[in-house]
């Protein structure tokens, strides 16, 4: 929560800092400030500095929708959704690796997997000091060249007050879809553990199942199922499954129709949030390329905390299956702020490469 809460107050200003500066300053800041949250942790000897170290570790991450549009930046736009996919799957990757990197290092003390952390951290810095070119045109420019960047606040009220904008919509079927993920996320191994049995020494066999189905469907299947339906049609196939997924789940009676349903899942998510990210990244300026995809982030926060709120609580009070009818019926009905979007999305043009 402390990260969630942090990154959703910071990624507009990220955002609109990588807009004015330079995405490269940005994501240099943002990593040292990760890697001082990691040393916090690392030393903290009180909840207060555990508490304190997340909060700084969410500050530093709200750095994403930077990363996306240093992504969209030097990227041709045909290839966003698909090169988003690879970040995605890169990603994935790391939420499986670091927990066993972590708790080997745990056996050399309990501060050793935090200082491993920052160290990396450091590595990952003097990488993209040495090799990280600046991909934001406007930085070099002369002072008048680009329209100004409007300011974090009048974003996000943009996107609260006119909802039937594209970049609104777009925006909107990214936070719910991620409130329905994430909700689920949030009490697949309660409900797993009710239905099927799948205790703490079981459970994280499924979450590396889900792990290799969402690198295996970023890295490989996202590229040439976007060549050949392109963004708009591909998100609503990937929302439909995502829907699917999430309704079946209750349902499952067996591992066999568990895996199946759960497998529906990975695929909905790799199909719709890097082919919503890489059209939001169309429709906006490109001056404002970064606070757009800072106030995505923003509204994906929100989500990512109210959404396991939710099914918690009606998991506990309302029934086992309610958590997943409700996140299929968001799933599905961000199909309907999708209907049209294509003809926001302009004709694709390569663009200049960053390097």
């Amino acid at each position: 929560l402390p990260i969630s809460v942090a990154q959703l107050i910071s990624a507009p200003m990220w955002g609109r800092v990588s807009d004015r500066l330079g995405r490269r300053p940005a994501l240099l800041v943002g990593m040292a400030a990760s890697g001082i949250a990691y040393l916090i942790f690392a030393f903290s000897n009180s909840l207060e500095l555990l508490f304190f170290s997340r909060l700084v570790q969410g500050a530093g991450g709200g750095t994403v929708g930077v990363i996306q549009a240093y992504i969209a930046d030097a990227t041709a736009p045909k290839d966003r959704a698909k090169t988003l996919g690879w970040l995605s799957a890169a990603t994935n990757a790391g939420v499986a690796i670091g927990p066993v990197i972590g708790s080997s290092a745990a056996r050399m003390g309990h501060a050793a997997p935090g200082v491993l952390a920052a160290l990396l951290t450091l590595v990952t810095m003097a990488f993209a000091f040495k090799y990280l070119v600046e991909s934001n045109e406007r930085v070099g420019s002369k002072t008048g060249e680009h329209p100004a960047v409007r300011k974090s606040s009048v974003a996000l009220k943009r996107v609260l007050t006119h909802p039937g904008d594209p970049a609104s919509r777009l925006i909107y079927m990214y936070a719910v879809g991620m409130g329905a993920f994430q909700g689920m996320t949030a009490i697949l191994a309660l409900f797993l553990l009710d239905r099927h049995g799948i205790d703490e020494t079981r459970i994280g066999w499924v979450f590396a199942y889900i792990g290799v189905l969402s690198v295996v469907a970023r890295a490989l299947v996202l590229g040439p199922a976007v060549d050949k339906y392109r963004e708009p049609k591909l998100s609503r196939y990937g929302q439909g499954l995502l829907a699917l997924g999430l309704l079946a789940l209750p349902f499952t009676t067996n591992y066999l129709s568990l895996a199946l349903a759960i497998l529906l899942i990975p695929l909905g998510t790799a199909f719709t949030f890097p082919c919503v990210t890489g059209m939001l990244s169309q429709v906006i300026p490109n001056h404002e390329r970064g606070l757009y995809m800072g106030v995505q982030q923003t509204f994906g926060g929100m989500a990512r905390v109210i959404g396991p709120i939710w099914a918690g609580f009606a998991f506990d009070y309302l029934g086992k299956g309610v958590p997943f009818f409700t996140g299929a019926a968001l799933a599905a009905g961000t199909i309907l702020l999708g209907v049209g979007i294509e003809h926001h999305i302009p004709p694709h043009e390569p663009v200049k490469s960053a390097a």
